[in-house]
């Protein structure tokens, strides 16, 4: 049983705490922005007590009551826990951005929770990108429900989302509930159970007054209550029940209603529960849906475990007393707490001054090398939004929050120091949007490094790159309002920093064979600088990188001075000749020149190997070169037409479509230059539903008005 005694936090707020995984269920509530997920998990902490009234920003509700950049976007940016007891079970509420840009914390959430809450909007229906996460948890088998929100709001359309609901999650979605009109034929006052016909009545607000239904109330109903009772019976284990129900048998509630939660549970039949934040009705039944209906801890599969070396380790189970493994859901920067870091227990029970070992996967692309360490962990707390309450423990199953780890970063494992152990990994969509960041002074710089390592260290959707050919340090993102938040939480870290514009890594190389000569000589202050070389550049194929190659004959320049002449083409090859990009696949040939012995020196030939490379470029047409990516995008059969036509005018060049059930994956091959700000366009382009991938494939020459442009711009 779950214990009534409650531990204070810093805050002085309560916080349950429980002692039996089979006492807690982890819920991720999910939907499109502006579908009601805050103002929902707000209206339940405040039906169950939690807070004293919903929207209370003095007592931390969410994260996002008190996170800046959420305010400033007006949406949730960031997930948030909240937890909340009910019928003596203890409900972690994972509330996740609705936005596409945030959906590495949706995925943090899912990883966590082990059942899914959709919430759409009476008024606005499903999306396709809330379609899309539908089969996304439908590939793993979690368990979900529907809650349909903002019933009070004048274009609200109850049945129109539900046939929506329907038609875009498929079989088995089914309401248990049925909204009961009030006498002005408009406002939702009741709900009518499907199953239990009895009525809920929040005419009088909430909680509502329960009752058996009326006579009036049961044919409206009836179609809806048949469809219900039928689904249930075929998801049940007896096999005799769907005979008897064809046979007439009146099928009794106490029958229905366990058949019903299993079915739920193991993810077989998806309950669609009418509710309104605002004036509290269906708080209670989704409420009980959650407690009998999600299934406990006990009942989900749980992630593969290695050694931290990759060996093979028997499999963990959700046990209180067993060994040791949590897993970092997500890590944030407190500006007063410092490090918070968003911790489940899947095996085993965290306490405090406990030294756990601390390891992760190698990222080191997304700049999240292998790492691991032994850290004591002071305090576990009960995140509620943005307030930490203390607790005594947190067992398998349950989900807290530790502060201060010096090297925890999001989806690192947490594992007793004597086993340690490590988590399989879970998947992060690619960020794809590159924002070019520079500090705006010499003395911002530290502070820029430290507070973007910090940032990339929690957010995986994060990666920072120092690109060697365009010298720019660059943040990809996964849109623009990612991006904001990221460059808001920069500054609001003491950072002077502005952006540029992105440079895409350009290469220069010679269209045709040309000579060049290099003299340099000088007097000065009776010290003389004497140097003259002779080469010829051939183009080579593409990759084929560069060669030098010496054909001196006669010592016309010294065999000491040979290196000092590549090491000054070299240098100039990486400068570049005509806009200041790498020079590539070609071969030079040094094949004459003069020395002087006094005057000559391995400085001056440096000098005068550049020069002749240069000379040989004004004449030898140098090419600019594009980086070619090939690009997989996927998105559903509706906006092929579309995707490819954008992929036309953005010079791709396609390579055919394949089927990938009710989408498509178009595959082209497009310049890069085209492509630095495609997330965002994609997502214009398809309602949000369309995602892609990128791979580098090759260089290839620029058309000649684009690289004339380049020219000019690098000439300002």
């Amino acid at each position: 049983m779950a214990q009534k005694t409650s531990e204070k936090g810093l805050n002085g707020a309560a916080a349950p705490v429980v002692t039996e995984p089979g006492r807690v269920r982890n819920v991720v509530l999910v939907g499109h922005s502006g579908s009601g997920k805050t103002t929902l998990v707000e209206a339940l902490l405040a039906a169950t007590g939690t807070i004293s009234r919903a929207g209370s920003v003095t007592e931390g509700t969410t994260v996002s009551d008190h996170d800046p950049a959420a305010i400033r976007q007006q949406r949730s940016v960031s997930l948030s826990c909240a937890p909340l007891s009910y019928a003596d079970v203890k409900i972690n509420l994972l509330d996740t951005p609705g936005y596409a840009d945030f959906v590495g914390e949706l995925r943090a959430g899912l990883r966590a929770a082990d059942a899914a809450l959709f919430v759409v909007s009476a008024v606005d229906g499903v999306d396709e990108a809330t379609a899309a996460l539908w089969e996304e948890c439908a590939a793993v088998g979690m368990p979900r429900a529907v809650a349909i929100t903002r019933l009070d709001h004048p274009r609200a359309d109850y049945e129109q989302t539900l046939e929506d609901c329907q038609d875009k999650f498929g079989e088995n979605v089914m309401p248990i509930y049925q909204p009961m009109l009030g006498d002005d034929g408009q406002s939702v006052e009741g709900l009518i159970g499907l199953v239990t016909l009895r009525v809920l009545d929040y005419s009088e607000g909430y909680p509502p007054r329960a009752r058996e239904a009326e006579p009036e109330h049961l044919n409206p109903i009836s179609d809806d209550r048949n469809a219900l009772i039928e689904g249930i019976i075929a998801e049940s284990e007896d096999e005799t029940l769907m005979d008897r129900y064809l046979g007439g048998e009146l099928i009794s509630t106490d029958t229905l209603v366990p058949d019903l939660e299993k079915a739920v549970a193991r993810g077989n039949f998806f309950p669609v529960i009418p509710v309104c934040a605002g004036t509290g009705v269906g708080l209670d039944a989704l409420l009980d849906g959650l407690v009998n209906g999600a299934p406990s801890p006990l009942e989900h599969d749980l992630p593969v475990v290695t050694g931290v070396d990759g060996s093979p380790r028997p499999p963990i189970t959700c046990d209180p007393d067993g060994p040791l493994v949590a897993e970092v859901v997500k890590t944030t920067i407190d500006r007063h707490v410092g490090r918070v870091s968003l911790v489940r227990v899947f095996s085993g029970t965290l306490r405090p001054e406990q030294t756990l070992h601390v390891s992760g996967h190698g990222l080191a692309e997304r700049g999240h090398p292998d790492h691991d360490a032994d850290e004591r962990v002071a305090h576990i707390y009960s995140p509620l939004g943005a307030q930490l309450r203390e607790v005594p423990y947190a067992i398998a199953g349950d989900i807290c929050a530790i502060t201060k780890s010096g090297s925890a970063e999001t989806g690192d494992t947490l594992s007793s120091k004597d086993q340690p152990l490590l988590m399989e990994p879970w998947s992060m969509p690619e960020p794809l949007l590159p924002i070019a960041v520079v500090a705006k002074s010499r003395s911002d710089e530290d502070a820029l490094a430290k507070n973007l390592a910090r940032l990339v260290a929690g957010d995986p959707t994060l990666r920072l790159e120092r690109n060697a050919d365009t010298h720019q340090l660059v943040l990809w993102t996964m849109g623009e309002s990612h991006a904001d938040v990221v460059l808001d939480r920069l500054r609001s870290g003491g950072v002077e920093l502005d952006t540029e514009p992105v440079k895409v890594p350009l290469r220069e190389t010679f269209g045709c064979s040309a000579k060049g000569h290099g003299r340099h000589v000088k007097q000065s202050g009776g010290h003389g600088q004497y140097a003259v070389c002779d080469i010829s550049v051939e183009p080579l194929p593409r990759g084929s990188g560069f060669e030098f190659v010496d054909k001196v004959v006669g010592g016309a320049v010294p065999h000491n001075y040979i290196p000092s002449v590549e090491k000054g083409v070299r240098a100039q090859l990486d400068k570049g000749l005509v806009a200041g990009y790498p020079v590539v696949d070609l071969r030079v040939t040094l094949f004459d020149g003069k020395a002087h012995s006094v005057d000559s020196s391995d400085a001056a030939f440096q000098t005068a190997g550049a020069l002749a490379l240069r000379e040989a470029a004004a004449a030898g047409q140098v090419t600019l070169l594009e980086p070619i990516d090939e690009i997989v995008v996927r998105v559903p059969d509706v906006y092929v037409g579309p995707v490819m036509s954008d992929l036309s005018g953005r010079r791709g060049r396609p390579l055919g479509t394949d089927n990938d059930g009710d989408h498509s994956l178009v595959r082209a091959e497009v310049p890069a230059t085209e492509l630095v700000r495609y997330a965002v366009e994609l997502r214009a382009l398809s309602s949000g539903s369309g995602t892609f991938t990128r791979t580098y494939v090759r260089h290839e020459p620029m058309p000649a008005h684009l690289a004339e442009a380049v020219r000019k711009e690098t000439a300002k």
